[in-house]
């Protein structure tokens, strides 16, 4: 599959902000099953582009500058995918599988989340796929799409109880209950290719990678309850969301800020996607 992917970000202070420093985790790698054809960053205040491969191997771009009262940062390109069935092969390991049994404040588990991944562990025995599945499938179920409870800040702990949230609270969740049950999962956000066509979407996607012995890491993207496809477009990985954020940074000064985001996904060459095109 070949998606088209753009993808901007546009900040606002009142008044102005005296300095503002943004990371970016905006930059994906190729690897088997993704392969970057095109990519390009723009920003729209002149601004030194820092470039540096992250702890986890992103491609991290930092941006210093200030004053300036708006700034959007856009980034397009083409990417290439093939379905591998959501085994990830190919990627720069940094660390080991174990290194992702670390939990963090927005991955811990509380008592109920505990019981909830012990049962479906029990009943996998030793079949860690099987788990991992029967975990994708069991969140899927307790949880309801919404994007006003949570927030980029909300734990997997208040999601769950929720029974609400985003993508990214999926992935919290599935990722906090698969290493209660000793299997090393890690966060993943990037960009997902809707089958039912609606190429311009609110936000980037997220999902989780869980190691299986003797497979490797596996996709599993609970929001949407299935293994990773060729819908699927890999950007940056981490502990939780703040290791993988597309973009994190800090101001001085400044008052309000207020930030836009808008993305769209679409696949090149598909059937009446001229049309689609010309009425956008």
């Amino acid at each position: 599959m070949r998606l088209r992917i753009a993808h901007s970000t546009t900040y606002r202070y009142e008044p102005p902000a005296t300095g503002v420093i943004q990371i970016l985790r905006m930059t994906p790698c190729s690897h088997d099953g993704q392969y970057v054809a095109e990519w390009q960053i723009d920003v729209s205040t002149d601004s030194r582009l820092d470039v540096h491969r992250d702890a986890f191997g992103n491609v991290t771009h930092v941006l210093t500058f200030g004053p300036l009262a708006d700034l959007t940062i856009h980034v397009e390109g083409l990417i290439e995918t093939h379905d591998t069935g959501g085994v990830l092969k190919g990627t720069d390991e940094q660390f080991p599988p174990s290194f992702f049994l670390r939990s963090t404040p927005l991955t811990e588990v509380n008592p109920a989340m505990a019981a909830f991944a012990r049962e479906l562990r029990s009943e996998s025995e030793n079949d860690v796929l099987g788990f991992l599945h029967a975990l994708m499938m069991q969140i899927n179920e307790h949880m309801t799409f919404d994007e006003d409870p949570t927030n980029s800040g909300t734990s997997a702990v208040e999601a769950f109880g929720l029974k609400r949230g985003v993508c990214q609270d999926y992935a919290h969740i599935f990722i906090a209950c698969a290493r209660s049950g000793g299997v090393p999962a890690r966060f993943v956000s990037g960009h997902f290719y809707r089958a039912d066509g609606m190429v311009h979407q609110q936000a980037g996607h997220a999902w989780a990678e869980a190691f299986v012995p003797d497979l490797g890491w596996v996709g599993f993207d609970p929001a949407n309850a299935i293994c990773t496809t060729d819908a699927h477009a890999r950007i940056a990985i981490g502990l939780d969301y703040l290791g993988a954020a597309p973009v994190r940074g800090t101001r001085y000064g400044g008052g309000m800020e207020t930030l836009t985001v808008a993305v769209k996904v679409d696949q090149v060459g598909r059937p009446g996607q001229s049309q689609s095109q010309s009425q956008s």
